[in-house]
């Protein structure tokens, strides 16, 4: 089947819907923090643990859905991650134990698993022509960013209209209605024919052999830690640490009068700048090495985050504490899943990238837990914060060494 020469078509465009959609219910679970604690009168980490936990099962569960995805069609892997997703968000709406939220959070997970970056980029990475792929996956990497911009403002304000219990009911029936883009998803095999010749089990034996595929696999690690801490954790930090809105500032005039108010607005502003930085990554992923601009990332990460934990915390520090690190937030997902597709194909991508992802969501999974650990500990996230730093020290060298050729070309030489 020909490919479209478009960059965008009606793929990219159910992509997009999908991982907006997904991701905006994701982003928000660090609103719910506070008033679920409160509720319950839990301590931090008990809440902090399930989002570990859906974290975890994210990772666990993409590169399943992504051998699902090849084995019976991308379209039916979507829709069984769409229903579990929305079980898992429907009985956390009726849970009041912690045990429960946490069991329950591994339905979220897998949820978002199947409706994530592991089968929505391999499905759009197969349907673009070499020349647009670089770019379509950062466009579904930076529309996901979309989602995050209105996601917690969302659920901020719908908070203070009904109970988070209700807020979840919604957060599943959206979930529920993306299901209704997939007809227009019909992709195309796209795979060369040694691609096709090759099964999963001896291109996953090359990758696994292969130093470079471990390289990437080490490097995402920090990535994962620093979003889903600053995802579930950073909201309440705001909250509880910043220095008052004046009134009559800009913030104030804008609305944002409150602390909690600029903790969930944060949150959508580094989705908002992710969304010019994720494109940018896309551009240059196609004209520079990929290793090379991924470990500039990280440079920058380790920079801004060092910067920020230094100075007294404002609301102008906040500001642009986001829109520095929202540059920088999803930028790494177009360039390590092109990577990877550059480097060991596309016939299984989705597997392939699938397990790298894992490694991201171990680095949630301790971001989030450890945040909610450290602050019942400590009383505070400073300490979090500088263990992030380092780790995203690591994973900017981690990448230098990495041999961005295809596996045949990389193995000849």
């Amino acid at each position: 089947m020909p490919r479209n020469a478009s960059i965008f078509t009606p793929v990219l465009i159910v992509g997009c819907v999908i991982i907006m959609v997904s991701f905006a219910v994701r982003a928000s679970f660090g609103v719910f923090q506070i008033p679920i604690a409160e509720e319950f009168n839990w301590l931090r980490s008990e809440f902090s643990l399930a989002i570990a936990i859906q974290n975890l099962a994210w990772g666990i569960g993409q590169p399943l859905f992504g051998a699902l995805a090849e084995k019976i069609g991308d379209r039916k892997a979507i829709v069984l991650g769409a229903l579990v997703y929305v079980a898992g968000l429907v009985l956390s709406a009726y849970a009041v134990t912690p045990l429960e939220h946490q069991v329950y959070a591994w339905l979220v997970g897998f949820g978002v698993a199947g409706t994530g970056f592991g089968v929505i980029l391999a499905v759009v990475g197969r349907a673009s022509s070499d020349e647009n792929r670089s770019m379509s996956l950062a466009i579904v990497a930076a529309v996901g960013s979309a989602g995050q911009v209105f996601g917690p403002p969302v659920a901020e304000w719908l908070l203070s209209v009904m109970s988070w219990q209700s807020v979840f009911l919604i957060f599943a029936a959206s979930i529920l209605s993306m299901i209704l883009t997939l007809p227009l998803m019909r992709v195309p095999a796209v795979a060369s024919k040694t691609e096709l010749e090759e099964s999963m089990g001896q291109i996953l034996i090359k990758a696994l052999k292969d130093p470079s595929y471990t390289l990437i696999f080490l490097g995402f690690f920090s990535c994962g830690y620093q979003l889903a801490f600053v995802t579930a954790h950073f909201p309440a930090f705001v909250t509880e640490v910043c220095g008052p809105i004046i009134a009559g500032s800009a913030l104030h005039n804008m609305g944002i009068t409150t602390t909690s108010a600029l903790g969930a607005v944060s949150i959508s502003l580094i989705g908002l700048a992710n969304i010019a930085g994720t494109l940018l990554a896309g551009w240059a992923g196609k004209r520079y090495p990929k290793k090379y601009l991924l470990a500039g990332i990280y440079v920058g990460r380790t920079i801004v985050a060092s910067l920020f934990i230094l100075f007294p915390m404002t609301p102008m520090t906040v500001i642009v504490f986001s829109v520095a690190m929202g540059a920088l937030w999803l930028a790494t997902v177009p360039l390590t899943s092109g990577l990877v597709a550059h480097i060991y194909g596309l016939r299984y991508m989705g597997t392939l990238y699938g397990i790298v992802f894992l490694s991201h969501q171990l680095g949630s999974f301790l971001g989030v837990w450890l945040g909610g650990r450290m602050y019942d500990l400590y009383g505070s996230y400073e300490q979090v914060w500088w263990i992030g730093i380092a780790i995203g020290a690591f994973s900017a060298i981690v990448h230098l060494p990495i041999r961005e050729k295809p596996l045949g070309q990389a193995a000849a030489t």
